[in-house]
């Protein structure tokens, strides 16, 4: 397949910003500023319960959770797998969120986009081009995190991949790089977001729970992600952070988020923008 003249990634591709709508109604892309919560990983239904009823009412239009966990040790957590899937679905549709959640091989494609309102493709499979193409053409969006030793434009060209299966319907997740310091998880590289909105049409998610990988840093990087132009935000959540399966350290509490979900409608509304689930706007 010769390359074309200009990439579809490229904002010179498209007439406009694009806009990835959810069946819910949440719209990535637009004036709203989304919010995406929940567990790092469905641990039981009381569990995702509990953070799905909670989130949803501090403004968060779309559940996170992993039913497939991609682990660095094989003897870690892996999730429920398909029984976490439904578990996540029921819960979202109680109260009317959206789902997005992460697919790890290709085989698994149709059975988690039959849950799923968007597929994650995580920041270990962001080049994996046999999972990008499958997903593509699974129908539903995308939500493609940045790989942790990726450059901008290597995370562009995989988005190019799905764009050019058809799927125009990509959302970009910048969840921090890897860097020479220990301090925190990862380097969260806030200043991608307005460069992203420079060199692609494709809305721009930014996860700071895995950017920092410290609780306590969530709320500020969340406020400066919003502020620096972030068209949604991806914050982790747990009932009960000190004993969540995986990745409590990073994760909010429900009240924490509750505080958090304020706070971002305020610098929301500074910047001409709003979360729509709190009425807060220009």
């Amino acid at each position: 397949m010769p390359p074309p003249d200009r990439h579809l990634v490229r904002r010179g591709t498209a007439a406009q910003r694009t806009l990835v709508k959810l069946p819910n109604g949440t719209t990535f892309g637009g004036d709203a500023v989304v919010l995406c919560a929940g567990p790092c990983s469905v641990e039981s239904g009381e569990q995702i319960e509990t953070t799905a009823a909670a989130v949803a009412a501090a403004g968060a239009s779309v559940l996170r959770g992993g039913a497939f966990k991609p682990r660095t040790s094989p003897y870690a957590f892996q999730g429920l797998g398909r029984n976490g899937l439904s578990l996540l679905r029921s819960a979202a549709d109680r109260h009317r969120m959206g789902v997005v959640t992460e697919v790890l091989d290709p085989r698994d494609v149709e059975m988690v986009a039959g849950f799923a309102d968007m597929l994650q493709i995580g920041t270990r499979n962001m080049q994996n081009f046999a999972l990008l193409r499958e997903a593509a053409m699974a129908g539903k969006p995308i939500l493609l995190k940045r790989g942790f030793a990726a450059t901008v434009d290597e995370w562009l060209m995989a988005a190019e991949y799905i764009l050019i299966a058809g799927n125009p319907n990509v959302v970009l997740c910048e969840r921090g790089v890897r860097s020479f310091d220990s301090t925190t998880r990862n380097l969260l590289d806030v200043s991608v977001v307005p460069l992203l909105h420079e060199m692609t049409h494709l809305p721009v998610m930014v996860d700071p729970s895995h950017g920092t990988g410290v609780a306590r840093l969530v709320e500020p990087m969340s406020l400066a992600a919003v502020a620096a132009g972030a068209d949604a935000v991806m914050v982790e959540v747990h009932p009960d952070p000190a004993h969540a399966a995986s990745d409590g350290p990073q994760s909010l509490t429900p009240e924490q988020f509750a505080s958090l979900s304020r706070k971002l409608a305020e610098v929301a509304s500074a910047i001409g923008r709003r979360v729509p689930e709190l009425g807060i706007a220009v």
